[in-house]
């Protein structure tokens, strides 16, 4: 389902109903997107759960552009992953959206369907969630981050893991592979990169017992929540400087792909889309079905059709936002947004749109993701 979401700046009910959206009851009145005041942002990282049986934190936003922004800008401004940004805003020039522009912020999460401890990673989102442990009579917390994936043919793998070291400014040690392939390119690699702002890890690394594969930062931060690397996760320098912080030895990383997710809040069933992908060796079906009976099973939600067959157009639109299935149609989603402040800050040091757009077509193009380092 395609959203012109630019249109509902400047218009009201009529808009949802060209896109076939059919309030229950009495007509809904809702004020353009641009008389709305604006307020501060959410939390770009962090939530508490009200309930231990709440499944969504956060809440949808809206933003309007200025000149300068991109959806690079905008993604890690909010918490963000580039790809996120382009799902929720189909038919919007990510570079060029255009002054005053509205732009759908996908800032409420369905908390995946795992126990809820550790660290969870959700390649199919390109998210990673942070369940600190839980102390006695403190509510329960999380986290959440985009990350970059591994790209087509270097999957980043499934399963259960753990942190087994870390370090700081850390030594890249060049694997053949990589050396062989920046060579035949005709750009080639030291075996050793030092610490520094040359470093594709950045300057923290997490290895996991999964050999060669790492959580690490990045000296590319325009290439977080895509497919980009070689198998290993990356997250923005701020994000994986915070997670270091509380990450001990030993964790417990799972790592799952889960492209449909199905939680409650309030009450309320929501259910969030991601499109598959592309080399998934699950089906969209199985996929949906799976989530049928494990929320019927729980809960007894999606016993009737209508119910799945609005599940099923969610999934379709694959917005990447979560959807409350009873109001069955996706434009709910504007009508609950927050609109907040533009907050992006303009830096004079900061790459052109010209030199980010080279740098976002290397990092699409990846052929330096590490996949080795030096432990402390």
């Amino acid at each position: 389902m395609a959203l012109n979401l630019a249109a509902l700046a400047t218009a009201g009910c009529t808009v949802f109903q060209d896109f076939g959206y059919q309030p229950d009851g009495a007509a809904m009145t809702l004020p353009p997107l641009a008389e709305r005041p604006r307020l501060d942002p959410i939390s770009r990282n962090y939530f508490i759960l009200e309930s231990a049986d709440q499944g969504v934190v956060g809440e949808p936003q809206v933003v309007f552009t200025r000149a300068t922004d991109t959806f690079s800008d905008l993604a890690r401004e909010y918490g963000l992953g580039y790809d996120e940004l382009v799902e929720a805003n189909p038919g919007v020039d990510p570079w060029l959206p255009r002054v005053n522009t509205p732009i759908l912020l996908p800032t409420q999460y369905v908390l995946p369907d795992v126990p809820r401890q550790g660290i969870v990673l959700n390649i199919a989102s390109k998210r990673l969630f942070y369940f600190p442990k839980v102390i006695d009579g403190e509510p329960i917390q999380v986290m959440t981050f985009p990350i970059g994936i591994g790209r087509l043919g270097w999957e980043t793998p499934l399963g259960e893991a753990s942190v087994v070291s870390r370090a700081t400014n850390p030594t890249w040690y060049v694997p053949a592979s990589v050396r062989k392939e920046h060579a035949e390119a005709g750009d080639p690699l030291p075996a050793v990169v030092p610490p520094g702002p040359d470093n594709p890890l950045g300057r923290h690394v997490l290895k996991l017992d999964m050999p060669g594969y790492l959580l690490h930062g990045t000296n590319q931060p325009y290439g977080v929540g895509m497919r980009v690397s070689h198998g290993c996760v990356r997250l923005y320098p701020e994000n994986i400087e915070l997670l270091y912080t509380l990450v001990a030895i030993g964790e417990k990383v799972n790592i799952i792909n889960e492209p449909f997710l199905a939680g409650w809040r309030d009450g309320e069933l929501f259910f969030e889309s991601h499109r598959p992908l592309e080399d998934d060796a699950v089906s969209p079906e199985q996929h949906l079905q799976a989530i049928f009976d494990t929320v019927r099973k729980q809960s007894g939600a999606f016993a009737e059709q209508e119910e799945m067959d609005q599940a099923k157009a969610i999934a379709s639109a694959a917005l990447g936002v979560p959807v409350r299935v009873l109001a069955g149609d996706t434009q709910e989603v504007f009508a609950r947004s927050r609109i907040v402040k533009n907050t992006v800050t303009i830096d004079p040091d900061a790459p052109t749109l010209a030199e980010v757009r080279e740098l976002l077509d290397e990092v699409q193009d990846e052929l330096t993701q590490p996949e080795a380092v030096s432990s402390d």
